[in-house]
């Protein structure tokens, strides 16, 4: 869905790109792919696994027409606040089957993140840290597809569902290098140039394969980097996302499921989404947008979220009934959240100094709800953090250390921003 009379920033211009730069589209014969994982292997799969999904609603969603409603203000709007699985606990009436999960779910309702441009918003809610002239930290992705692979994986650690254009991003790795950099499917679609052409043989396509392979070998004897060895490794994942190419269309999936998650664009996304977690990707990113309403706030929070909560809250389930929630961090972010003001047009402008997000699954604590804003929301009460904060509560609750150090260039970086430390009143007691 586009809105037309939201915010024009750059950043928001969605630019095309192809699909594996540089990758030939017959690296390696087709394999085939014997149907989806069962919710059983899926268990099974959990075990061992940990993951990561963030369902990003872009553009800055409004905490009071989501996680932190204040009917009956100034500020609050014409919404409702609607009780939910955990009793004492309300969000906006907006979210119905999202309310029935909150037992699954916490909220962080004290964010002051103090950035109310959007691509520096999204640099803090990515990274943990403020944008710096000197240094780019890898986003969440990127870092999560590093930290917790386990050697075994087949297809990319960072997957990215969203509107427009595909192709990978390697910025997102930032001194990870490419090889933990994102795959975009733009539109929710399969790669583009996924099957081998049918004027070329398989013999002939191993045959180019197997040369391609003696010649990187010899030259890695001599030359090895950082960069080769990406290099040789996106030839070697091509290969793995090509055998594999039945799963990213969602048209394989049982109709009934097609229904439950909806058969608009965000529905087939967070079916999508399921589908690659279930698979093994370790990161897997859902965007949904565009919330940068400055006109029209409440009719277009009733479009939007009309999207978003049944396919989200079927997501939840299905994630849990296949017993991966337990080992699948669930963030639901954006890059601020709205002005409790409501402006001239009927809509709400940027507003990063107190906002809310949910997180669930993984080593979080559900129905628990960490800070207060004041009753009309224009300030945090109880309880404050930042962006560094949801860092480190994000690390533990995967079991990492965030107090450890990348090290680039011999030269240690702190995974999280050393100044803060994790909201442990959202994580489960060891």
């Amino acid at each position: 869905m586009h809105c037309a009379y939201a915010c024009q920033s750059p950043e928001h211009q969605i630019s095309r790109r192809s699909f594996l730069r540089g990758m030939s589209v017959g690296t390696l014969g087709m394999l085939g792919f014997g149907g989806m994982i069962q919710p059983s292997t899926a268990k099974e799969l959990s075990k061992d696994q940990k993951r990561v999904l963030v369902v990003f609603l872009a553009g800055g969603s409004s905490q009071l027409e989501t996680w932190d409603p204040k009917p009956g203000t100034d500020t609050g709007g014409p919404f409702r606040a609607m009780p939910t699985s955990v009793p004492g606990t309300h969000i906006c009436e907006l979210l119905p089957h999202t309310g029935k999960l909150m037992h699954k779910l916490a909220l962080i309702r004290g964010i002051n993140t103090a950035e109310d441009d959007h691509g520096k918003g999204e640099i803090i809610m990515q990274t943990g840290r403020r944008q710096e002239p000197a240094m780019q930290y890898p986003r969440i992705g990127s870092a999560m597809s590093k930290l917790l692979a386990t050697g075994e994986e087949t297809l990319p650690g960072y997957i990215h569902v969203r509107p427009g254009g595909g192709g990978f991003n390697q910025g997102d790795a930032a001194f990870l290098g490419p090889k933990y950099a994102s795959l975009t499917l733009g539109d929710g679609k399969p790669p583009a140039n996924l099957l081998r052409p049918d004027a070329l043989s398989l013999a002939a396509d191993q045959q180019r394969n197997d040369l391609r392979q003696k010649l990187d070998s010899k030259f890695m004897q001599k030359r090895r980097s950082a960069e080769t060895e990406s290099y040789t490794h996106s030839y070697e994942q091509a290969a793995q996302i090509m055998a594999q190419h039945r799963l990213f269309d969602v048209n394989n999936e049982d109709p009934r499921s097609l229904d439950r998650y909806g058969r608009h664009d965000f529905g087939r996304h967070c079916l999508l989404a399921r589908r690659l977690l279930e698979a093994g990707v370790t990161f897997v990113q859902v965007t949904h947008t565009n919330y940068d309403t400055h006109h029209e706030n409440f009719d277009f929070h009733i479009e939007q979220l009309g999207d978003f909560d049944k396919p989200f809250a079927r997501l939840v389930s299905d994630l849990d009934e296949r017993g991966m929630l337990e080992s699948t961090l669930v963030i639901v972010m954006a890059e601020f959240g709205r002005t409790p003001r409501i402006n001239q047009n009927i809509g709400r402008d940027h507003w990063s100094k107190a906002w809310s997000i949910a997180v669930g699954g993984c080593g979080i604590q559900g129905g628990a709800v960490v800070g207060k804003t004041n009753a009309n929301g224009t300030a945090v009460t109880d309880r404050e953090v930042h962006g560094g904060h949801l860092f480190h509560t994000y690390f533990k609750a995967l079991g990492l250390n965030p107090k450890k150090n990348y090290y680039f260039n011999q030269q240690p970086i702190p995974m999280a921003d050393p100044k803060a430390s994790a909201i442990d009143e959202v994580l489960l007691k060891a």
